[in-house]
């Protein structure tokens, strides 16, 4: 019996005997039932493992196997319920502390290609002088174009590290030394006065400084004269529970209910109340949502307009009611798993999939508007659970086109930043003069550089090719296919010229970020955002704000 058969064997029998010492304490006959089956399967795959590790006809991992069989075992649940290897753990903490040693800088693989997405200023990649959109072909002596793990573990290290790296920039190919530090990333990145009365507060993760930032935030602008307060939860994909409801706190009193949970374990059912003073129960507050608020944002936004504490506006949420908790295993592993949903102050669950349904796709189903159901919110206005939050203003500039969105998927706004930085001087604001003739030469970008949009149209029509390429009858419709296309192609341009507002600004919003950092961005957001417009409007009309709440 070799080393592996030997731990399998004995690692085998510790499982066992763990669940049947946890079974003492169960006598149900489904617990039973339960344990049986699992303890059955459990030796099924045990032995399946075992077999194909030791008999397959080339070299394999035995982690790497592992990994893969449980991170797929759980993708048929839903998304967030995920098993962290060793690695993945390290990065999960990062993302809940707000704290890391690296590059400091945002990095993504797409096809093949590792490229630097945005550099956050005065860390290591800044001050190496990388740039969005450089292409990092080396690191070390790795070479990443045969590099498969995830690469930004390379850039991990102690605190004064030193990294050689070479990157393509413009086709050109460069030398620079990284010089590992510290990255803070912080929950509030930028806060400041609209104007003389109204304070404008950017939230973009719930880390476990979340609360804390936020506060301090909401304490200076005050001093600084703020008599109404914009809370920007917009783009924020959520975080730790607790820091939503500590986030509330600040503006709600001690011992109110802001979210509950719910499970099939009873030790998960909770309910989450403020526990501490809050900084200001009266200043006028409204809350900037979008698509891409989910999770911890929606119990904010959830929580405060149940509580009629500030207006919502924006664009309807993402609808993600779910709550997950880490649970440590051995070998400095764990598991993330959805425990329980949770229901904001009303009653009301937002989660808009049904993982327990799919398509035939396998795509979860969205809950459909007709079976939304309507609750009541403190001062009894009506609002709805099942499609995340629904805002109490809603502004249909808000929403993206299709276009827009493709060209976002398909990184072709950024492709073109890109290539626009290294052609055009910096201005002397930081805010590019993008004119319709600078948006023409976008658009003919997107024919040189053969951008696709891949719509659904689109990739069906390129699936219909490659179906009739198997059968051999590609000849026969290739004429057809062609005027198929071109016809497509004549629509995205049309709405190229339709949707040129709404694309002009997000090319604007990305050449900022280029010239500025995400900071000038910001800075630019306060005089020429229209939710911000918006939202300064709303607050500014005393009327109107107390109307939307039944004041």
């Amino acid at each position: 019996m070799n080393r592996f058969t030997t731990w399998v064997s004995s690692y085998k029998k510790r499982l066992l005997v763990g669940i049947a010492a946890a079974g003492l304490f169960y006598t149900t006959t489904s617990f039973k039932d339960d344990f049986f089956e699992i303890a059955k399967q459990l030796e099924i795959f045990t032995e399946l493992y075992k077999t194909v590790n030791m008999n397959y006809v080339d070299e394999l991992s035995p982690a790497d196997l592992m990994d893969k069989a449980v991170k797929s075992m759980l993708a048929d649940l839903d998304p967030y319920t995920t098993y962290f290897n060793e690695g993945d753990v390290v990065r999960y903490k990062i993302n809940n502390t707000g704290e890391y040693t690296g590059m400091g800088a945002a990095i993504l693989r797409k096809d093949g290609i590792v490229f630097v997405r945005e550099p956050y200023k005065g860390y290591a990649a800044d001050k190496a002088g990388l740039k969005a959109g450089d292409e990092i072909v080396k690191v070390g002596d790795v070479l990443l174009s045969e590099y498969e793990e995830d690469a930004s573990q390379l850039f991990r290290g102690s605190k004064g590290t030193k990294i050689a790296i070479q990157y393509r920039r413009q086709g050109k190919i460069y030398d620079a030394q990284l010089t590992l530090d510290e990255v803070e990333v912080k929950a509030v990145p930028f806060y400041d006065m609209v104007d003389a009365t109204t304070g404008y507060i950017v939230l973009s993760q719930f880390n476990q400084k979340a609360s804390a930032e936020t506060k301090q935030a909401l304490e200076e602008l005050k001093e600084k004269g703020a008599k109404k307060i914009i809370l920007d939860l917009r783009g924020n994909p959520g975080g730790l529970l607790n820091e939503a409801v500590n986030v509330c706190n600040l503006f709600v009193p001690k011992g109110e209910v802001i979210v509950t949970t719910k499970s099939k374990v009873e030790k998960h059912n909770n309910t989450y109340r403020t526990a501490k003073e809050p900084v200001d129960t009266e200043i006028p507050l409204v809350v900037l949502v979008d698509g891409k608020s989910a999770s911890a944002s929606e119990i904010v936004s959830g929580g405060l307009q149940d509580l009629d504490r500030a207006v919502v506006v924006g664009t309807r949420s993402f609808g993600k009611g779910l709550v997950q908790r880490p649970i440590d295993l051995t070998y400095g592993t764990q598991v993330k798993v959805t425990i329980s949903r949770y229901y904001t102050p009303s009653g009301r669950c937002i989660q808009a999939l049904d993982y327990s349904r799919k398509d035939k796709d396998g795509k979860a189903i969205r809950t459909d508007a007709s079976q939304y159901n309507a609750f009541k919110t403190k001062n009894g206005r009506t609002v709805y659970d099942g499609g995340g939050i629904q805002p109490d203003v809603e502004l249909p500039e808000a929403k993206m086109s299709y276009i827009t969105t493709a060209l976002q998927k398909n990184d072709g706004i950024f492709r073109y930043a890109t290539d626009y930085y290294y052609k055009n001087p910096i201005p002397e604001n930081g805010i590019p003069n993008f004119t319709s003739a600078k948006y023409a030469e976008f658009k003919q970008f997107l024919k040189t550089n053969k951008i696709s949009f891949d719509t659904e149209t689109e990739v069906a029509l390129r699936k219909t090719l490659e179906s009739a390429k198997k059968e051999k009858l590609d000849q026969s419709i290739a004429k057809e296919y062609e005027q198929l296309l071109a016809a497509i192609q004549r629509s995205e341009d049309v709405e190229l010229n339709k949707y040129e507002g709404e694309i002009s600004k997000l090319i604007i919003d990305e050449l900022i970020k280029r010239y500025a950092y995400k900071e000038g961005l910001y800075k630019y957001y306060l005089t020429n955002d229209t939710q911000i417009k918006k939202a300064t409007e709303l607050l500014a009309n005393t009327a109107s704000y107390n109307k939307i709440l039944k004041k």
